[in-house]
């Protein structure tokens, strides 16, 4: 694998430097966040303290009946060490409005985790792809073929992305109101590896304007929290969108990140599919992730502000 380590002290440093600018730029209070728990908003939400202090960041844990408690606990840890009063929003009724747990297939994810696995594994077989990547071209406005693999889609993951889309875009709704009313910058907590391969909502809670992280891949935003002495516990959590039983990031999106990471990286290098592959990962693998990252060009048409630190190879703060 590339070594993709960067230097933690610069990378803190700008990006301390980067939410004070915002916040004088702006004119604000301060600023606001939503805090899942999960590892990449624990990192922002320390780095908003250290920049500006607790008294001027704001954080916003938005849940539904679908969310995990695991994760929420997380949520409540991190902003009691920092500091921070959690506010948290239940939308379960408005999701529950908008049909969002009303299809027969989100009934079942919620019996147990083994039912996201077996659909899944079911779905690649029968369409040779995963569910996921059936998403990007749906959203690309691709249709689907041959008739089955729509159909199947249909069936099972068009009312799941369908679930993801309306919580996202109503999490990040709620955020850019408390941020407004409130006369706070809102910042989002986005990776560039998630970017890369489309796993976010467009126009959702991971597409905000602002997100200080994106320039760096996941393996370096872990490398952040470690540098930022994180707990344990929200270091080696397994990444996750908290919002059906068994799917994790990696699973939805079909590989592991550190693969991912490695691939884009790859990239950025200048290296040849051959070569990528001669680092030890599967030339279908790259080619399947090289294939998410031109499938899921659509979500990323948003206007955003350039990441104030770039992790790529050959940037200043590689190591």
């Amino acid at each position: 694998m590339l070594d993709l380590h960067v230097d933690g002290t610069k990378v803190v440093g700008e990006i301390l430097k980067y939410l004070k600018q915002i916040v004088e730029r702006e004119n604000s209070r301060g600023v606001a966040l939503g805090l899942s728990g999960g590892m990449d908003s624990c990192v922002l939400a320390t780095l908003a303290v250290r920049a500006l202090g607790p008294q001027s960041v704001t954080v916003v844990y938005i849940f539904d009946q679908d969310s995990d408690p695991n994760i929420a606990r997380n949520a409540r840890y991190i902003a009691d060490n920092l500091g921070l009063n959690l506010e948290e929003l239940n939308i379960s009724e408005d999701m529950s409005k908008r049909g969002v747990y009303a299809s027969a297939f989100t009934k079942l994810l919620r019996l147990s985790g083994l039912v996201a696995k077996i659909t899944t594994a079911c779905y690649r077989i029968i369409c040779g792809e995963t569910p996921f990547k059936s998403t990007l071209r749906v959203g690309g406005g691709e249709t689907l073929r041959p008739w089955y693999k729509r159909l199947l889609f249909n069936m099972t993951m068009r009312h799941v992305e369908a679930g993801f889309i309306q919580r996202h875009i109503f999490r990040r709704n709620i955020l850019e109101r408390i941020a407004e009313e409130r006369n706070l910058s809102l910042i989002g907590a986005a990776n560039r590896s998630e970017c890369e391969v489309g796993w976010f909502v467009k126009d959702g809670i991971d597409d905000i304007p602002v997100q200080p992280l994106t320039g760096l891949f996941k393996t370096q935003i872990r490398q952040l929290a470690e540098e930022l002495e994180l707990p344990e516990k929200i270091r080696k959590q397994i990444p996750s969108p908290d919002m059906a039983k068994g799917v994790t990031d990696e699973f939805g999106i079909g590989h592991e990140y550190c693969i991912v990471d490695t691939v884009i990286d790859g990239l950025d290098r200048g290296l040849t599919l051959e070569e990528i592959s001669a680092l030890g990962i599967p030339q279908k693998d790259v080619v399947d992730i090289i294939d998410l990252m031109r499938l899921s060009k659509w979500k990323r048409m948003s206007p955003h502000e350039i990441s104030p630190v770039n992790g790529s190879y050959g940037s200043a703060i590689r190591c």
